[in-house]
């Protein structure tokens, strides 16, 4: 179910009505897509590892914004770079960075 603001005209839409996805890019702008459909995708093997380090990847970046002090050090640098600190922490992931284990 979609959320709607309204402020004179509508002020913000976001979330997915029928195949139709409404979010809002890091920059703010706002972005209108079609869900894919992805029932009869056959994965190979790589796509397989790669997802699997994904969900990998994913853990880290939960991890890492619970504790509150690299939660602090992700959102400056998200700040700064204009990107979601959970992108930033499963790119660190990727490349082998990893704030948790710096405590």
């Amino acid at each position: 179910m979609p959320k709607v603001r309204f402020k004179g005209p509508i002020e913000e839409i976001k979330g997915t009505l029928y195949d139709v996805v409404f979010k809002r890019s890091p920059s703010g702008k706002m972005i209108v897509s079609k869900s894919p459909d992805m029932s009869n995708v056959e994965w190979s093997e790589a796509q397989i590892k790669q997802r699997k380090g994904f969900a990998l990847a994913s853990a880290y970046a939960k991890a890492a914004l619970a504790d509150p002090k690299v939660r602090a050090i992700y959102e400056k640098k998200a700040k700064k770079q204009k990107k979601r600190p959970r992108n930033l922490a499963i790119s660190d992931y990727f490349k082998g960075k990893d704030l948790l284990s710096k405590k």
